[in-house]
């Protein structure tokens, strides 16, 4: 399993390289761009399939729509331009949310993100599946599979570290990037020259029988669904090149200006060449087909539409590991959240991703018009709370607050009546989100509570007392000062004369590794306290060499040397750390008094 996984994930990185692995404008653009610009393949025909409910001659509507969709997306622009530069260490709405609106508005915020990211996954690889079916009939029906398999090699990509993730998306990115410029440029020139004269359904202002406004709200918050992924970059602000908020909001003014070029664009095509959707066969293709005929650069459009919408996944793979991290710092997710893994990468978050994106595919059985209505809810709630945390932001700081809160003002305006649309007249589609959130909510306050029932039994409040007793050589494995440490090292006085506490510290937590030294020197006088640095975020080989090292010294003086393992640590790895130490004693104990704990799950001590 050890060579299986360094072949598909590669070999550890030091924490020192990763700088290196910080992404330039360039490469970030293809990262966490490829959600929103992906979402153009869907964009239009979204809106245009709900008109055609009424009539092929609503279509004209599609244009005037459009103009909000646009509007909606500059106002975001500039919003989240202001939320880059004001919380530089990412977090986006969850962070904008928690610090403006309070705790649970916060959670709310990062809540719906974390089902936002999974439903983008599945919809990004069930629609980049129906790409693939368009352009080869005969796998019709094969969709969930076919998703399946994208969404677990996009893991795998990713589990590889983020330079590696952003290399491997740059060509079908910019392959689609080229090949969507080339469609709009070639079906403006037919239009302009006369090659392709007007076949539009309806001219605009054709008063069309039966429309109504609920009608065009629907087709509004449908096209919306073309802004999702906006957010991302603002989430994953630590992953460019220095100066990182300079970069993150000149690309995310890229992107809007290319996604708006795009939506724009491929609209007004669509309603110029009379598109009308079919049911086995996406807008995109037929437009492509009408473009291009069905030649070389027709199949160039689906591949790249394939791949971009398969890809487009990895915007939630690079957004959902960072929230997951906020809200795990923030005692509101498992504290495993903050790990980072062999490559750098949250893995953690990447693989808990992965899983429940497919669960949401089998659910669902891949159909992208299902998936929709929920992926549009769960990213304007954030839309909506984070504007209106920006609001509250600049009115508290009283400077211009009304002038640098316009864009966020009319953004919170537009999420927060979409919201109220979707909730309208798409309850059928989206009240799974309503029961989700809740539960999830409950699942947030109760890991909370957990971590702070652990805390306030393991905070040291009073001067500790050891015992001192005869006894070899110990060491005591040891994180914070806490409780537990205190009963381990009292019970290591009782079988030693030489106790060591040995700390496994990172090398760029060297403020923290000082801070516990002086806790220990200061509660733990004649206990010899030890650091040991590592670069690879893992405590194993460290512990296996110092362990060495002493058991060496204690063997001259023809001492025993025992280990006791007094923190929290999964059961993989002090079984891994005493693995052929024959020479050593473990003291293995499972809750022994509050003394000494080696378990893989934390529970409350008192038990």
């Amino acid at each position: 399993m050890k060579h299986l996984k360094r072949l598909l994930v590669g070999k550890p990185l030091k924490s020192e390289e990763n700088d290196e692995q910080s992404l330039s404008k360039f490469a970030a653009l293809a990262l966490l761009s490829s959600d929103a610009l992906s979402s153009i393949a869907y964009g239009t025909e979204q809106i245009v399939v709900v008109l055609v409910t009424l009539s092929v001659a609503a279509i004209w509507y599609s244009l005037p729509i459009a103009a909000f969709v646009i509007i909606l997306l500059v106002s975001l622009t500039l919003s989240y331009r202001q939320i880059i530069h004001a919380y530089p260490h990412g977090g986006g709405a969850y962070v904008v949310s928690s610090e403006n609106l309070g705790e649970k508005a916060g959670l709310v915020a990062g809540g719906s993100l974390l089902i936002d990211y999974m439903l983008t996954v599945a919809v990004s690889v069930s629609a980049g599946a129906e790409a693939i079916i368009s352009a080869i009939p005969a796998l019709y029906g094969h969709q969930v599979g076919i998703s399946a398999v994208i969404v677990l090699l996009i893991m795998m990509v990713n589990l590889r570290g983020l330079r590696e993730s952003a290399s491997f998306l740059m060509i079908p990115v910019y392959t689609f990037i080229v090949i969507i410029i080339a469609l709009i440029f070639v079906g403006l020139f037919k239009i302009t020259a006369g090659i392709v004269p007007l076949n539009a359904t309806a001219v605009p202002g054709t008063a069309i029988s039966g429309i109504s406004l609920a009608l065009i709200l629907r087709a509004f918050s449908s096209g919306s669904s073309s802004l999702t992924g906006v957010e991302a970059i603002s989430n994953a602000v630590p992953f460019f090149k220095k100066p990182r908020a300079k970069n993150a909001a000149a690309t995310l003014a890229i992107m809007a200006m290319i996604l708006g070029f795009f939506f724009v664009g491929i609209t007004f095509i669509n309603y110029w060449y009379g598109i009308v959707p079919e049911k086995e066969v996406t807008v995109l293709s037929q437009i492509g087909e009408a473009v291009f005929g069905h030649g070389f650069l027709y199949y160039l459009l689906q591949f790249a539409t394939a791949f971009i919408l398969a890809v487009a996944a990895n915007t939630g793979f690079s957004a959902f590991p960072v929230l997951a991290y906020n809200l795990a710092k923030d005692k509101f997710m498992p504290h495993m959240y903050q790990d980072r893994g062999d490559r750098l990468g949250y893995s953690n978050g990447i693989i808990t991703l992965a899983a429940g994106s497919i669960v949401l595919l089998f659910i669902f059985q891949g159909s992208t018009e299902r998936l929709i209505p929920l992926y549009s809810i769960g990213v304007f709630i954030p839309f909506a709370l984070s504007q209106s945390g920006m609001v509250v932001k600049w009115y508290n700081e009283k400077i211009s607050w009304l002038k640098k809160s316009f864009a966020n003002i009319v953004g919170a305006f537009i999420s927060f009546a979409i919201i109220v649309i979707l909730f309208v007249y798409r309850l059928d589609d989206i009240w799974p989100f309503f029961l989700i959130m809740p539960v999830l909510l409950f699942i947030f306050y109760k890991i909370h509570d957990h971590y702070q029932n652990v805390s306030e039994q393991l905070r040291v409040e009073e001067a500790v007392k050891l015992h001192k007793y005869k006894g070899n050589t110990v060491i005591v494995l040891v994180g914070n000062v806490t409780k537990v440490n205190i009963g381990a090292l009292d019970y290591a006085r009782s079988i030693g004369d030489t106790v060591i506490a040995m700390h496994v510290s990172l090398e760029e937590d060297v403020q923290k590794e000082k801070q516990i030294e002086n806790e220990f020197k200061n509660l733990f006088p004649g206990v010899h306290f030890t650091a040991v640095r590592t670069s690879y975020r893992s405590i194993e080989n460290p512990v296996i060499r110092y362990v060495d090292l002493v058991s060496k010294e204690a063997r001259k003086q023809d001492h025993t040397t025992t280990v006791i393992i007094s923190q929290f640590v999964p059961r993989h790895r002090w079984q891994n750390i005493l693995h052929n130490q024959t020479n050593l004693r473990l003291q293995f104990r499972l809750s022994w008094r509050q003394h000494i704990i080696v378990s893989t799950y934390s529970y409350h001590l008192k038990k």
